[in-house]
């Protein structure tokens, strides 16, 4: 092959991925081209590139999907090459074709690869034909329920159901009778369907309890294959991964040897270039099974490049020019151990379903790699996935590893939306994990099977931290109950607070709290409880301490309207302030009579039309938000000039929800 070089690279993704594949180019001397859609024209990986293109629309199938237009903002940029990253166009053959038919490199396999591992059951059946071991099942063509009822009686149960066009655990149900199936294949062939566009299935004998080992492979077109050991996967929720390390705690050198001498002959096997990595099953007894090929860089190479001191973006760029590898396989070595956890915008107590807001800090732990695109400020919008970023950490041994990942997560701060951040430091610090012989695909359901064991509800201190921000917080000075601003020389009167919890809605803790002396406050709750706390109030954001009964606290915290989000000691709440929203209601609203949204929610009823009389504190509107319905209710009578939202819409804070007019007296 001869020698491609290009000197400016256009990057068909966005968030992290774009970030990190701009740096290793910028770094060779290779000038990137961001695109973005129209969400996230102000997002970091716009300004991580050299120049950036609008693809516009906001959903991924109206920008990051349309091949069109990637093509077309690589032309008209100068860009001679693409890098996919992962996820959207990465493994789409049709992408990689119509990218060389343009003129212009793919940063990746080549097509025919990309079509060779694209479709599961067409992979299994090469595989097993070339004397790669596959787990028992049917991957045929006859898509007949009677045919797949009959073949799973065959295989015998439990199985798994599998969509044969993708993976990421969409059309994946594991199976346990006969009674269960026909429904489980209407469930997968659906989800199969929607995901990918082609319902097909296979159907494999479920390994129990597996672990999730993949072995990161490398070619290039002189013919050289290497493998660059393994990394274990089976920390998963949803059939996804949260949690990657490398080296396997269950691999030992001699099955490392026979893993990626199977791997490198899978690559061999289909004329593969590039990065790619070959997911096996390791069962109990040592034994593994070719599961998949994904052919691109993946989301947990960063463990890789720690423990082989290799940048694999750069091997990537370097290989799609025609150079050949870097290292031949006796010159790699493994050095220490490596983990990196997958920091989501979801709420592992709801069974781990995404979540939106806004970022109202970020503040990324120490001493570990994070690949991020956030920044204070941006919205996590509902159309992309929901990994914001990655933590990785590096350490002579496993244990060490841990500790220092731990240590991080429990310094990372994200505030205004739900994250994984403290599960995944549980995770971590479980006792199952840290001996790491027992851990397998099933460790999130044996371990943190109910949303009870993966919440966090906020303790006694939580809330006394909680209330005192709600009445003393200089930063909310102008939205402070009139009683606590019109204290004076004398004698305090204890200002009263009502704070919901975003954990459980139905917990509303009511209590007043008085400023003793100096830096000194006395909190009473409504069955009688007091406390003293000992703290000056600080600034929003900025890392404080505060003695509660004596013991010392670490905390920070922001305000997002009413909506108070507190880490304390490495755990986030969130806590809804109502004395704080009366104040506003009642200085903001009364004196214009527009009516804003306290927070981002969705509006779930509007009872009013334009028009009507309304009395005062007849509810106008009610907004869901943070697994709560907020009234908003009208400060005076008088008549609805306009409404500025309808049911169903999703709202930020301060978006005028309607206009009303004083009733003429």
């Amino acid at each position: 092959m001869k020698e491609q070089r290009f000197t400016r690279l256009l990057i068909a993704n966005r968030g992290e991925i774009a970030v990190r594949v701009s740096r290793t180019a910028q770094r060779l001397g290779i000038a990137t081209v961001a695109v973005h859609s129209d969400a996230d024209r102000n997002n970091p990986h716009v300004r991580a590139c050299d120049t950036a293109v609008s693809i516009g629309g906001a959903t991924p199938a109206e920008s990051y999907l349309v091949i069109d237009k990637l093509i077309d903002a690589a032309l008209r940029s100068g860009a001679e090459a693409i890098h996919p990253g992962y996820g959207f166009l990465s493994e789409n053959a049709g992408f990689a074709r119509r990218v060389t038919e343009a003129g212009l490199v793919f940063v990746g396999p080549p097509a025919d690869a990309i079509d060779a591992m694209g479709d599961k059951a067409r992979a299994r059946r090469r595989m097993a034909a070339a004397g790669i071991p596959v787990v028992p099942g049917y991957d045929g063509d006859d898509q007949s329920e009677a045919l797949l009822l009959s073949e799973a009686a065959r295989i015998g149960f439990p199985i798994m159901v599998k969509a044969s066009a993708g993976g990421g655990g969409r059309g994946m149900r594991r199976v346990d009778a006969p009674e269960a199936l026909a429904e489980s294949l209407k469930l997968a062939v659906s989800e199969a369907q929607k995901a990918f566009g082609d319902g097909r299935v296979i159907l494999e004998r479920a390994v129990i309890e597996p672990r999730h080992v993949e072995i990161q492979v490398f070619a290039d077109a002189h013919g050289n294959v290497v493998y660059l050991g393994e990394r274990d996967c089976s920390i998963q929720r949803r059939h996804q991964k949260i949690v990657e390390e490398a080296p396997s705690p269950a691999v030992d050198e001699a099955l490392r040897r026979r893993m990626g001498e199977t791997a490198a002959a899978v690559a061999r096997e289909i004329g593969y270039v590039g990065a790619g990595t070959i997911e096996f099953l390791l069962d109990r007894t040592g034994h593994f099974y070719f599961m998949e090929m994904n052919t691109r860089l993946q989301v947990e190479h960063p463990v890789t490049e720690f423990i082989t001191g290799q940048d694999l973006v750069e091997w990537q760029l370097r290989v799609a020019q025609g150079e050949p590898l870097p290292l031949k396989q006796e010159e790699i070595r493994i050095e220490g151990h490596a983990i990196e956890v997958r920091l989501c915008a979801e709420d592992p107590a709801d069974d781990f379903l995404p979540r939106t807001g806004n970022v109202l800090l970020w503040r990324p732990g120490r001493h570990v790699r994070c690949d991020h695109a956030l920044e204070d400020g941006m919205t996590i919008s509902p159309f992309y996935d929901s990994m914001l970023g990655k933590v990785i950490a590096h350490g002579r041994t496993r244990s060490e590893a841990i500790e220092r990942l731990a240590s991080a997560l429990d310094d990372t701060v994200l505030l205004g939306v739900s994250t994984n951040r403290a599960f995944l430091a549980r995770v971590l610090r479980h006792p199952a994990f840290v001996d790491g012989q027992s851990v397998s695909t099933a460790f999130i359901g044996q371990h943190f099977a109910s949303n009870e064991s993966r919440a966090s509800e906020p303790t006694r201190h939580a809330w006394a931290i909680a209330a005192w921000l709600s009445t003393t917080a200089a930063d909310r000075a102008d939205q402070q109950p009139a009683v606590w601003r019109g204290w004076h020389n004398g004698a305090p009167l204890p200002v009263p607070y009502r704070l919901a919890s975003r954990a459980n809605h139905a917990d509303v803790r009511r209590g007043t709290v008085a400023h003793a002396e100096r830096d000194a406050f006395e909190l009473l709750d409504s069955d009688g409880n007091a406390m003293v706390l000992h703290a000056q109030p600080g600034h929003a954001g900025e890392p404080a301490v505060v003695a509660i009964d004596g013991q010392i606290y670490h905390y920070r915290y922001v305000w997002e309207s009413r909506v108070l989000w507190l880490q304390l000691d490495g755990i986030d709440y969130a806590f809804v302030s109502h004395n704080l929203d009366s104040a506003r209601a009642s200085e903001e609203s009364e004196s214009d009579g527009v009516l804003r949204a306290p927070m981002n929610g969705r509006v779930i009823a509007v009872n009013v039309d334009e028009g009507a009389i309304v009395e005062a504190g007849q509810t106008v509107m009610v907004l869901e938000a943070m697994k709560m319905e907020h009234a908003i209710s009208a400060p005076f009578a008088g008549k609805v000039a306009s409404l500025g939202a309808t049911a169903g819409d999703q709202v930020a804070p301060g978006h005028v929800l309607a206009q009303l007019e004083p009733q003429a007296s």
